[in-house]
């Protein structure tokens, strides 16, 4: 959770199905500004790739990708904002979106906030770092995510948010190189993103269950925003 917060729970999970198709057309029309070729667009191949692993309807994906080259004459005016605060009982979050109204945005976020404190910029990203994410799940019985880390030049690893899967960390301008890297040391790239993980996350150890309930209801609601992309966590575990 210290990497990205993810809804829990079958419920959550099916309308988290809706919502990631989503948000992935949103991210493929933003890459496809810089070329319709994932071939040579390095951001627009990973989104291309991750929306494949989750059975994006092909017609949906192409459709985005043409979109957001302007191939339909369609205009895409997608802008991507970056909100920093707090969540109930000081955890701090930084929460991503891409919206084509920031003046609605805005407003809708100071209201999601209102539980817990809505931050100036900079206020709580000093203590986040921004990397590159990749889950992969290995290839083959016995591969090493150790060992794949330093072979494909990732700067860490860690548990993914699924049992058997792998969260590799890379510096932010390492992202495309490490995930071509990967499956050459026996591991499949589910996903490929940039984000943020918190330097000094809260131990929900330190937590009451209904303080943690309480954060867990704020992030709940911040993700169920149209706009929201990603939420980014500082909570460890």
């Amino acid at each position: 959770m210290g990497a990205q917060w993810k809804a829990k729970g079958k419920a959550q999970a099916a309308d988290a199905r809706g919502k990631l198709f989503g948000r992935l057309a949103k991210d493929i029309m933003v890459a496809a500004r810089s070329g319709a070729d994932p071939a040579t667009n390095s951001r627009l191949r990973l989104v291309v790739e991750q929306a494949r692993k989750v059975s994006m309807p092909k017609d949906t994906l192409e459709r985005a990708i043409k979109k957001g080259a302007g191939l339909t004459g369609e205009s895409v005016n997608f802008e991507h904002v970056i909100y920093e605060g707090f969540a109930p009982h000081r955890v701090p979050l930084m929460v991503e979106c891409l919206t084509d109204n920031v003046n609605r945005t805005a407003p809708e976020m100071r209201v999601l906030f209102r539980k817990g404190q809505l931050g100036t910029s900079g206020s709580v990203s000093w203590d986040f770092d921004h990397v590159g994410m990749i889950e992969a799940e290995p290839a083959q019985a016995g591969a090493d995510p150790e060992l794949a880390a330093i072979e494909a030049g990732a700067q860490d690893f860690e548990p993914g948010e699924e049992e058997g899967q792998t969260l590799f960390l890379t510096d932010a301008a390492d992202l495309d190189l490490v995930s071509r890297a990967l499956p050459a040391q026996g591991f499949t790239v589910l996903s490929a993103k940039l984000g943020y993980k918190a330097k000094n996350p809260v131990d929900p150890a330190s937590l009451s269950a209904e303080a943690l309930a309480e954060v867990e209801a704020f992030l709940a609601a911040i993700d169920a925003h149209d706009d929201v992309q990603n939420v980014f966590v500082g909570l460890a575990g």
